[in-house]
């Protein structure tokens, strides 16, 4: 397997011969084994971040990805503040779930490229460093993805797996919170399947040493209210004021005591949820971000986000409780707008996206406010809330609760 991954990064092994290798993993899967001998060539197939000069137990987090899902820009923050060095390499958005590195770019000035010894050195400092994958750390992965993508074997959980698991290998963390989304807006539609790639993702790192949490949670409806770059800086940074939406708040709150009480603080979870939650009562967890966010050449006053130049409110025409919310078609609809790119060369609109004001079991009077569109022209704007609209299921009954944690796996 090693000598398979290294010569196809050197370009010794052809594409067509991959392509067979993915077709055949696709099919007959591989063992827990075999997986970790894929991640493990994949780490070698580049650079790896040597964090050991920090001489701290260095902490990271990763989510497969969601609508509505800025955790990381909330949660980086109250760990630093807390004293826990959090660093993490985030990648774009591709599709209808964004990406950390664009979120952050509609900070003016904000630089997502750093060095490696930027990178360390900031981590040192500052207490928290969050930037974009350079060319050189698991270029196997890169490579063989692009393979997966035109051969249709992406949805392999080994392959998921590997993928996942070698980059964050491979960045240099000691501690590592997972965040598998499940549900209409994720990747993973089932509980069973979200699973599963947890367990694999799990036995991977610690095989590879690591300590790492899984929990799985739900993507039946958008992550907060805002989905779309600029909207989602804003709804993060209230999550460090106490303003933001409850269930973001959860999620921040719960990831950040994982982190804190597997960090070399001598804290158990209760207690790290109790530190965290006070960096956030006592204003350090907001003067963190504010911190890091000028440490990376951005401005961290809101005020000076993009907006965007149309704001639409979209109404209920005959009331009801919210029964579901349909979240890859409210990521589709952001992507349309602007917000996200079907390519990876195409550029993306901060400003532009959406409010998801009513979730799921919410009572809307007739002529209440859904959503909120933010868009850059009046067509955009009149076709998005249409769409908006028909994305909305509403009826008489209360929904089943459904908790936003499903599960939590060590």
């Amino acid at each position: 397997m090693r000598e398979l991954v290294l010569a196809y990064s050197r370009d010794e092994v052809p594409d067509y011969q991959m392509a067979a290798f993915c077709m055949a993993v696709w099919f007959r899967g591989l063992s827990g084994a075999e997986t970790h001998a894929l991640c493990d060539a994949m780490v070698a197939s580049g650079e790896t971040l040597d964090l050991s000069s920090l001489g701290r137990r260095v902490v990271d987090k990763h989510s497969t990805g969601g609508v509505g899902d800025k955790t990381s820009i909330a949660l980086g923050p109250i760990v630093a503040a807390c004293g826990a060095p959090f660093a993490k390499l985030s990648g774009r958005g591709l599709g209808h779930t964004g990406g950390t590195l664009d979120k952050l770019e509609s900070i003016p000035g904000f630089r997502v490229e750093l060095t490696h010894e930027d990178f360390v050195r900031q981590v040192r400092e500052v207490g928290i460093a969050i930037a974009g994958q350079t060319a050189d750390l698991v270029p196997a992965d890169r490579r063989l993805y692009a393979l997966r993508d035109v051969t249709a074997t992406v949805d392999n959980v080994s392959l998921i797996a590997a993928s996942i698991m070698s980059k964050k290998i491979a960045a240099g963390a000691d501690a590592i919170v997972l965040d598998v989304k499940v549900g209409d807006g994720a990747f993973m539609k089932t509980l069973d399947d979200a699973r599963e790639l947890a367990e694999t993702m799990l036995d991977l790192g610690r095989r590879a040493g690591r300590d790492v949490v899984c929990k799985l949670t739900d993507m039946d409806q958008p992550l907060g209210h805002a989905v779309g770059n600029a909207l989602e800086v804003r709804e993060a940074r209230d999550v460090l004021t106490g303003e933001a939406p409850d269930d973001l708040t959860e999620l921040v709150l719960r990831s950040a005591a994982q982190l804190l009480a597997r960090a070399d603080l001598g804290l158990d979870e209760t207690e790290a949820a109790t530190r965290a939650e006070q960096s956030v009562a006592d204003g350090s967890a907001l003067a963190a971000y504010d911190r890091w966010i000028e440490a990376q050449g951005g401005e961290p006053d809101p005020a000076a986000l993009p907006s965007a130049p149309v704001v639409r409110p979209v109404t209920c025409e005959s009331g009801g409780t919210v029964q579901a919310v349909a979240t890859t078609a409210i990521g589709r609809i952001a992507l349309r707008l602007g917000a996200g790119r079907t390519r990876k060369d195409e550029a993306v609109d901060h400003a532009v996206g959406l409010l998801c004001r009513a979730k799921r079991g919410d009572p809307v009077e007739p002529g209440g406010a859904l959503a909120e569109v933010h868009a850059r022209d009046d067509a955009a704007a009149d076709r998005a809330a249409d769409e908006v609209r028909a994305a909305y299921t509403l009826g008489s009954a209360e929904p089943e609760p459904r908790p936003l944690v499903l599960d939590v796996l060590t």
